[in-house]
């Protein structure tokens, strides 16, 4: 839990455990809970480590690319270069991998920025994307987290959980508004979650972002167990809600494709 001691006692370290490794990953494990971003002295109060000791675990990892640190508040964040490292893997293949041809035809078609991403504790990860042909486009840093509540990708991993993880997990995210749109109600994120399961796909009505406009559906692993999402991102003019539906039905096509490969790899 924050603000708790999550570092092991050096006492109950296995015996050929490693300090600085050890505390390296309390460091980047403790980051992966903060969306916002955590400063030298909060990791170092946080994880009850030397101040001195966290500055050089983290200037070795901002040198690596594993961290970011925003200018104004020097807070650190996780990259997505941990991502490239451990996406969701079958066989030789990484979700990327087998995503790649198909997001780039689904980009070709629509001319938008197509993008995936995967489930992560409380938020979603873009672990992909495939920018738009358009001179105006939406494109983000890889690694960036979002919640599940107000965007398309986001609503569609809540829709597609088991009933009771769905109410336990919306019980614990902050349904904060950050647009006149969002839903900040259990019972609206729950009935919106309803009509993602009837419909087959998500929808984001400027409701992260104003001005900006997604169309998400899932990809599907063993057991049609939601293993990722993909979608579309692209300015709202370009993509009005009269297009909800077309896009749905395109992007939908794409998630069962994928789909489809990875079923042929298990």
């Amino acid at each position: 839990m924050l603000g708790l001691k999550t570092t092991l006692d050096e006492k109950t370290r296995s015996p050929g455990s490693v300090p600085a490794l050890d505390r390296g990953l309390d460091i980047l494990e403790r980051l992966s809970t903060s969306s916002s971003g955590l400063t030298l002295s909060e990791l170092s109060d946080q994880l009850e480590l030397p101040k001195n000791s966290v500055f050089r675990i983290t200037q070795t990892l901002l040198a690596r690319g594993y961290l970011s640190r925003d200018p104004e508040t020097l807070s650190f964040q996780l990259t997505g270069r941990l991502l490239r490292l451990a996406p969701p893997r079958w066989g030789a293949m990484s979700l990327p991998a087998v995503s790649r041809d198909s997001m780039t035809a689904l980009r070709d078609e629509v001319r938008e920025t197509v993008q995936i991403g995967v489930l992560n504790g409380l938020e979603g990860v873009i672990i992909d994307q495939v920018e738009g042909l358009e001179p105006l486009r939406i494109v983000v840093d890889l690694g960036l987290r979002f919640a599940l509540h107000n965007n398309a990708p986001g609503k569609l991993f809540l829709a597609h959980m088991e009933s009771e993880h769905r109410r336990g997990i919306i019980s614990q995210i902050e349904l904060t508004a950050s647009t006149p749109r969002t839903l900040t109600t259990k019972t609206e994120l729950h009935q919106e979650c309803d009509r993602i399961l009837t419909n087959g796909y998500a929808t984001d009505h400027a409701e992260a972002d104003e001005g900006i406009h997604c169309v998400a559906a899932p990809i599907f692993g063993a057991n049609q167990t939601i293993v990722g999402a993909i979608w579309i991102s692209g300015p709202a003019k370009r993509l009005p809600k009269s297009r909800f539906q077309e896009l749905g039905v395109r992007v939908i096509a794409t998630g069962h494709r994928i789909s489809r490969l990875i079923g042929e790899m298990l």
